[in-house]
C-alpha cells in the first residue's frame, strides 16, 4: 500500500474484524447483510415515521432493499459454479440495481406526484433551494435580508432562510424557468452526485502508479455503495438530497489526491466548497495533504478560490442578506431557530447542564484544535490519510456540535469507508484477495 508516512497499516482489532468481514465469501456476506439490514430499516421507516416524505421512500425502497438481497443470495449459492457472478463486476451491478430502486425510483415517484400537486412529497430543503433558485434568476442573490424574512408569516420564516453557500441555488434554477417533475431539484442533485462518483472511480482507475499499483476493485466498490445505496444516503438523496454532491464532490476530490492531481483535487473540493460549508474542512484537509507534496497552492487554488469566487456575486447584490443567512442562522442568531436537533453529545450537553452551549462549544473547540496540531504536526502524506481525517473530524464535530441533524453522520461514515479504496495494491494482487486495511492516519 502507499509507502509514505502515514501510509502504514493500522493493524487493530477493529481493522482486522473488518477486514475478515468485508471478505468474507469474496465481499457477499456484507453486501447480504448491508441489503438485508437495509430492507429492514425501509419497511420500519414506511411503517413508523412521522415524515411523510420518508414514510414514501420507505414503502419503495424496501422492496428494492429485499430485491437487491435476494440477488445476493443467488450469488452466494451461484459461487463456486460461476465465479464470474459472484465477482466484483456482478456486485457493482447489483449496487448499481440497488441505488436505482432505492434512491433513483423514489425520488422520481415523489418528484411525479409533487408536481401533481401531492405537498408532502419533499422535505424543506428543497423547497428551500428551489425558491433560492427562483430569487437568484429574479434578484442576482439566493438570499432573502433580515428585514424581508420578519415581514413573512412566522410560520414562513424558517423556509425563507436559505442557509447554503451561493452555488446550492443553482440546483433551484430549473425550477425558476418551469414547474415540472424533472425540475426538482433533487433531480438536479442526482445527476451531479452521480457524474461525480463516476468520474471518481475513473480517476481510481487510472491512478495506478508503479510504487503503488491501482485501489482494490473490491475497496471502490466498498466505497461507492457507502455514498449511494447505504440507507442514510439514499432516503437523503430522495427525499430531500443537497448533501450528496456536495459528499460526491469531496469523494471525488480525494480520488484525484489518490491519482496525484493536486489541481483537479483542489477543483473538485472547491465545487463542493461553493454548495455547503461541510466540504471546507475537506478541503483545508487536502490543502495540508497538498503542501507535503508542494502543491499546497496549487490545491488552494481551487479550494478556497471557487467559493470565494461563488460568495462574490451575493456580497456584491446584498451583504446583510448574505450574513443573515450563511452565518448568523446557522450560529443561532437568526430571527427563527434551526429545527436540527438530533440527540448527539453536543446537544444533549447543551440542552441538559448549566451553561451546557459554552461546555459544548469548548469541547467543539478543542477538537478543532486537536485536529489542527495533528496537521501541523503530521499532515496526511496519503489520500487514504487525509480521508480518515476527514472522517474522523466531521465525525466528531457532528457529535459535539449543539445544532445538528442525524443525516450529517452521512459524511463521515462515506469518508472512512472511501479510506481504502484511496489505497494503491500491488499489480499482483488477486482480485479475490481481501479489502485493503484502513492505513494509519
Amino acid at each position: 500500500m502507499g509507502s509514505t508516512a502515514g501510509g502504514l497499516a493500522l493493524d487493530t482489532a477493529a481493522s482486522r474484524t473488518w477486514r475478515a468481514l468485508d471478505s468474507t465469501a469474496g465481499g457477499l456476506a456484507l453486501d447480504l447483510g448491508l441489503y438485508a439490514v437495509s430492507a429492514a430499516f425501509a419497511a420500519i421507516t414506511a411503517a413508523t415515521s412521522t415524515l411523510a416524505p420518508h414514510r414514501a421512500w420507505g414503502s419503495v425502497a424496501a422492496v428494492g432493499y429485499l430485491i437487491a438481497a435476494l440477488l445476493v443470495v443467488g450469488q452466494l449459492l451461484l459461487r463456486n459454479r460461476r465465479p464470474e457472478l459472484a465477482g466484483v463486476p456482478a456486485r457493482s451491478a447489483v449496487t448499481a440495481l440497488a441505488w436505482a430502486t432505492t434512491a433513483l425510483l423514489p425520488l422520481v415517484i415523489q418528484s411525479v406526484q409533487r408536481a401533481s400537486g401531492r405537498t408532502d412529497r419533499a422535505q424543506e430543503e428543497v423547497v428551500v433551494v428551489e425558491h433560492a433558485g427562483i430569487r437568484l434568476a429574479e434578484h442576482g442573490t439566493p438570499y432573502l435580508g433580515p428585514d424581508a424574512i420578519a415581514a413573512l408569516p412566522a410560520d414562513e420564516r424558517l423556509l425563507g432562510y436559505t442557509p447554503y453557500q451561493p452555488g446550492m441555488a443553482l440546483f433551484g434554477l430549473p425550477r425558476a424557468g418551469v414547474e415540472a417533475w424533472w425540475t426538482d431539484s433533487r433531480v438536479w442533485f442526482a445527476l451531479v452526485t452521480a457524474l461525480a462518483l463516476a468520474v471518481a472511480v475513473v480517476a481510481l482507475r487510472a491512478a495506478g502508479r508503479p510504487s503503488a499499483g491501482r485501489p482494490h476493485p473490491a475497496a471502490v466498490l466498498r466505497g461507492v455503495q457507502a455514498a449511494t445505496v447505504l440507507p442514510i444516503c439514499a432516503l437523503t438523496l430522495a427525499t430531500g438530497g443537497d448533501d450528496l454532491p456536495v459528499l460526491a464532490l469531496c469523494l471525488l476530490a480525494l480520488a484525484c489526491a489518490a491519482a496525484g492531481r493536486p489541481g483537479a483535487a483542489g477543483v473538485a473540493v472547491g465545487l463542493a466548497g461553493a454548495l455547503k460549508l461541510f466540504a471546507w474542512p475537506v478541503a483545508l484537509v487536502l490543502i495540508f495533504w497538498g503542501a507535503t507534496r508542494r502543491a499546497g497552492l496549487r490545491v488552494a487554488v481551487g479550494a478556497l478560490g471557487l467559493p470565494v469566487l461563488a460568495l462574490v456575486p451575493a456580497v456584491l447584490v446584498d451583504r446583510d442578506a448574505l450574513v443573515e443567512n450563511v452565518l448568523r442562522f446557522p450560529l443561532g442568531h437568526g430571527l427563527v431557530t434551526s429545527p436540527a436537533q438530533s440527540p448527539f453529545p453536543g446537544h444533549l450537553i447543551a440542552t441538559g447542564l448549566p451553561g451546557g452551549r459554552v461546555i459544548a462549544a469548548a469541547l467543539l473547540v478543542a477538537a478543532g484544535l486537536a485536529i489542527a496540531v495533528r496537521l501541523l504536526r503530521r499532515p496526511p502524506g496519503t489520500a487514504t490519510a487525509t480521508a480518515l481525517i476527514c472522517g474522523y473530524g466531521l465525525l466528531a464535530a457532528i457529535l459535539l456540535m449543539p445544532t445538528t441533524r442525524f443525516g450529517y453522520l452521512l459524511y463521515p461514515l462515506a469518508l472512512l469507508v472511501w479510506a481504502p479504496a484511496l489505497a494503491g495494491q500491488p499489480a499482483t494482487v488477486s482480485p479475490e484477495s481481501p479489502t485493503p486495511a484502513l492505513p494509519r492516519a
